[in-house]
């Protein structure tokens, strides 16, 4: 018999995931969790990662980490490493937005989301290679809906540049490193709640969202799991260099 949902197990493996404090990295976090990986968590703030792991339990291993510090993201791998003694999954979800016209956006602010939304992603890259080609592991960047669309109702330059980015990194590492059976690929959210948009609460706000939606709706937090998983397992085993779209529609239009 043939077990379709073994491809999406991840038992004995484990999995990095930034910006895991709350929002879509939280719930990364918990869906690598429940197919069974060990999972590192990241982030600024160390409160929500030890209380993640409180309420997970077992193979959960917060750990502080400002991903735009280049010794805490080498300490990081590291960590992974001394800790389950292996690296399968690297998730780049950390991220950061200003919301300024491209003329006013200050240089501290561009230097910023270069740093969190690019430069820390391409170096966990680097620093898990050795250990994710042991593993014939797997990188999924976070890269989003804005990478591929601009939003009429929101300036976001750096974001929508820095994104853009990502996802020609993701691209491009797949292209250098598939001889080393490491598959990269990333998934682009439309919108989902989250702390960087207040958690979807303006009205208006999700009126624009529907309005332009073919799904006429925003997402659920749990609607990005089959994606996460799919890309993180051997289910998508001879998928790399892919962006996986998960936008209800947006971008059909």
């Amino acid at each position: 018999m043939i077990d379709v949902f073994d491809g999406f197990r991840l038992d004995g493996r484990t999995a990095i995931v930034t910006g895991a404090s709350s929002g879509l990295g939280a719930r990364f976090a918990r869906v690598l969790h429940a197919a069974g990986a060990a999972v590192v968590v990241a982030a600024r703030r160390s409160e929500p990662l030890a209380a993640l792991a409180a309420d997970l339990g077992s193979r959960v291993h917060p750990l502080r980490c400002d991903v735009t510090d280049a010794d805490d993201r080498a300490a990081l791998v590291a960590a992974a490493l001394d800790r389950t003694g292996r690296l399968d999954v690297l998730v780049n979800n950390a991220g950061t937005a200003q919301v300024a016209n491209a003329e006013d956006e200050s240089l501290d602010g561009i230097r910023t989301a270069v740093e969190t939304n690019f430069t820390a992603a391409f170096h966990l890259c680097q620093l898990a290679l050795p250990a994710l080609r042991e593993h014939r592991g797997r990188v999924v960047n976070i890269t989003s809906l804005i990478a591929h669309r601009s939003a009429d109702r929101y300036a976001l330059a750096s974001y929508a540049a820095t994104k853009a980015g990502l996802a020609g990194l993701t691209r491009e590492l797949a292209a250098q490193w598939g001889r080393h059976a490491v598959r990269v690929n990333a998934i682009a959210p439309g919108w989902f709640p989250s702390e960087m948009n207040g958690m979807l609460r303006n009205a208006e706000q999700v009126a624009w969202i529907e309005e332009r939606t073919a799904l006429g709706r925003h997402g659920a937090a749990h609607e990005l799991d089959g994606a996460l998983l799919f890309l993180a397992g051997d289910a998508s085993s001879y998928v790399t260099g892919q962006t996986l779209l998960v936008d209800g529609g947006w971008t059909a239009f």
